[in-house]
């Protein structure tokens, strides 16, 4: 098989396994709730455990990583999070479990992703091929949140809240970590690329601390930052949504987090071919307009609606259940397209530093964005906690124009 094909498909694998991990959380936030009656407000920190660790790690590892090895780097999480797996079916009987096992999740993906971005550049040759390849990546990224919220529904029971049987899917995941690190030894990378070996890791740290004084990483910091806080608002809360605002079954409002995934892969896979022939300002400005007109247009049809909760199956839900998550397809190319756009208008060797502080703006915003909709869910319910979204896609769209004049003026420097 092509080298470059095999190390793409390892990619692909790597980061699906994370997805599932990852955005699990919005069916572990609803099933601590069940199971260890823990409050909206406190599920909600889970977010926080997940998030942080990234944010922290990603901007400490990130200039060290080349230095160290891409590819171990990835073996040696990939380990850690096996480890965390088998552990939770066996010991875990109280919430804290579940902060620790979020945060080895977050510790182990600061050193996926930015192996992962950085590895892009090292096997893409323009601006539209990196692009692309970085769509599909995040599409299948999507397909990974999809399955893994579907396989998590399988293990709920509805009708015993207390029960503990869920767990158990943390050996399927800690089986699919080792296999996912078996596949990744297979792949071979030539990482020279991505070293400047004129300098040392600590002045490679310090070179990515000054990149955050340059005018195009302060606006995609702003960005990133606001465009994650609104995709984790949807995706971490739409399984608790769907339980209290739409009256629907525990283990549907888990399948609705996989169908709003699904959405989220669609536009994604569908974004690796558009953007070779529309330009990025335009598409990303377009689908962040049609998020915003999905939520004005889904959220009143949650009104009034009958509160009958074991009755309800996919066969017979109310209109809005289909509808809501239609907005993943907008949702999704805008992400991995502005994080495209800034990489490729670098030099290959800074892209690892650029992964690390685009983890770090990324993590930051999805634990902002999941904190304040827990906390807005908990005081005055579930679609005023989605309305509070139309705030920073309104803000988003301003900051796309800016973004645009200077990623201008980085490649004409």
């Amino acid at each position: 098989m092509n080298a470059k094909l095999l190390i793409r498909l390892s990619l692909i694998f790597n980061y699906m396994v994370f997805a599932v991990l990852l955005n699990s959380v919005g069916a572990v936030i609803l099933q601590v709730q069940r199971t260890f009656d823990v409050t909206k407000a406190e599920a909600s920190v889970l977010e926080g455990f997940k998030d942080l660790p990234i944010a922290i790690f990603s901007f400490v590892v990130a200039s060290f990583l080349p230095k160290i090895g891409l590819k171990r780097g990835m073996l040696i999480a990939l380990g850690l999070v096996a480890a965390m797996c088998f552990i939770i079916p066996v010991m875990a009987n109280d919430f804290w479990y579940f902060k620790m096992l979020f945060a080895a999740v977050g510790i182990s993906f600061a050193v996926i992703k930015v192996s992962v971005f950085a590895m892009i550049g090292l096997v893409t040759d323009d601006t539209k091929e990196h692009s692309s390849l970085m769509s599909t990546i995040e599409g299948f990224f999507m397909i990974g949140v999809l399955l893994g919220n579907v396989f998590f529904s399988l293990f709920v029971n509805d009708a015993d809240p207390r029960s503990t049987a869920w767990l158990s899917i943390y050996w399927y995941l800690g089986a699919l970590s080792l296999v996912a690190a078996l596949f990744l030894l297979l792949a071979q990378v030539n990482e020279s690329a991505s070293k400047r070996e004129d300098t040392g890791a600590w002045e490679e740290f310090l070179d990515m601390i000054k990149l955050v004084a340059k005018p195009l990483v302060l606006v995609f910091a702003a960005s990133a930052f606001l465009f994650v806080l609104i995709e984790q608002s949807f995706m971490t809360w739409t399984p608790t949504f769907y339980q209290d605002v739409l009256k629907v079954p525990a283990s549907m409002g888990i399948q609705a987090g996989a169908v709003l995934a699904g959405a989220l892969a669609v536009g994604r896979l569908l974004a690796g071919v558009i953007l070779k022939r529309v330009h990025w300002l335009t598409f990303t400005l377009t689908s962040t307009v049609l998020v915003g007109v999905c939520v004005l247009l889904t959220l009143p049809l949650t009104q009034n609606l009958p509160d009958v909760t074991e009755t309800v199956t996919w066969f017979n839900a109310p209109f809005v259940v289909y509808l809501f998550p239609i907005l993943g397809v907008f949702l999704a190319p805008i992400y991995p397209t502005i994080n495209s756009v800034v990489l490729s208008a670098l030099p290959k060797y800074m892209q690892s530093s650029m992964s690390g502080l685009i983890v770090v703006f990324s993590a930051l915003g999805g634990t902002t964005g999941s904190i304040i909709t827990g906390n807005i869910f908990e005081r005055y319910g579930g679609t005023n906690a989605f309305y509070f979204s139309l705030i920073p896609i309104v803000a988003l769209c301003l900051i796309l124009f800016l973004l645009h004049k200077q990623v201008n003026k980085q490649q004409h420097a």
